[in-house]
């Protein structure tokens, strides 16, 4: 149980750390400096917690399969899962897109799908806590997941990342940061942008934990429904934005002219990468855990003729 407890909060404070860290300067380019020219980020805390958390998994991972053997453990399926997670995380804080997402609002969804779709279940499914853990000499092992078995930690964490209590709290942070008026002060001020960029992707770590998380069958069949209904509720989002007559976040105007853009058009692109892609991902996971689920009960998962 500590060493669970362990895993999941250094899976989630890593994460958070680095989005903290950068979230893109909203408030600091004015509409007449929007081009489509945009640096890499080089932001050193940022840098610096991204190198970490790579540095320590290899080394963590290292250590642990010369323990126990190859893929003993943490699978290479896991491992490479780690990677693809953080080469995501990469690409939508350190890329030129988290300076265009400042300027245009299908850019901003594109990086928050990254950190709530891609992100937070690579990071999940490799399991870097457990890894991470094994970076630690051993005695600083013992010590960490001894506080983290403590009932102080333990039984609000367990409440925490109930299924329902996760779906409730990733969906509340998807809705409320899409209301006009929250979205707009996040828009005029960097640290309220850092907290939106915390809440999503620590509500997306909460939402994936609970959905791929699960061993036992019953709590397999409700990571499905949850699964299911977080897909309807953000698609029901998506085709909001899409569908709107009106744009929603007029700090987008002057930004989206002076790059040649309709800024409903770019609205609209965006609600639809929040609508589709997102979307598929929910589905797609449903679905591999439902032939999961098939195989456990040994009932055959019909394959479609070629």
């Amino acid at each position: 149980m500590a060493a669970v407890a362990l895993r999941r909060l250094t899976a989630a404070t890593a994460a958070l750390a680095a989005a903290a860290a950068q979230a893109h300067d909203v408030a600091g380019t004015p509409p007449a400096a929007a081009s489509w020219d945009l640096p890499w980020t080089f932001e050193p805390w940022v840098i610096g917690c991204l190198a970490l958390s790579l540095g320590a998994y290899m080394l963590g991972l290292s250590r642990l399969w010369g323990h126990a053997g190859r893929g003993r453990g943490v699978g290479v399926l896991q491992s490479l899962a780690f990677i693809g997670g953080w080469a995501f995380l990469m690409l939508a804080l350190v890329s030129p897109l988290d300076a265009l997402g400042g300027q245009l609002f299908s850019a901003h969804m594109v990086q928050h799908e990254l950190l709530m779709v891609l992100v937070a279940p690579l990071m999940v499914l490799g399991r870097p806590l457990a890894v991470w853990a094994w970076a630690l000499p051993a005695s600083w092992r013992r010590h960490v997941g001894a506080a983290f078995h403590h009932p102080w930690w333990r039984k609000p964490w367990k409440l925490l990342t109930a299924p329902l209590c996760a779906w409730l709290v990733h969906a509340g942070a998807l809705w409320l940061w899409h209301v006009p008026a929250w979205f707009e002060a996040a828009l005029s001020s960097n640290l309220i942008h850092t907290w939106q960029h915390i809440s999503f992707l620590f509500s997306a770590l909460l939402f994936w934990w609970s959905a791929l998380g699960q061993v036992a069958r019953p709590a397999r069949a409700a990571a499905m429904a949850y699964l299911f209904t977080t897909m309807l509720h953000t698609s029901a989002l998506g085709a909001l934005l899409t569908l709107s007559p009106v744009v929603w976040y007029p700090s987008y105007l002057s930004t989206t002219i002076a790059l040649g853009w309709d800024a409903l058009q770019d609205q609209q692109l965006g609600g639809l990468v929040m609508w589709v892609p997102a979307g598929l991902a929910y589905l797609a996971t449903g679905l591999a855990l439902a032939a999961q689920l098939l195989r456990a009960e040994g009932l055959p998962v019909r394959q479609t003729a070629a």
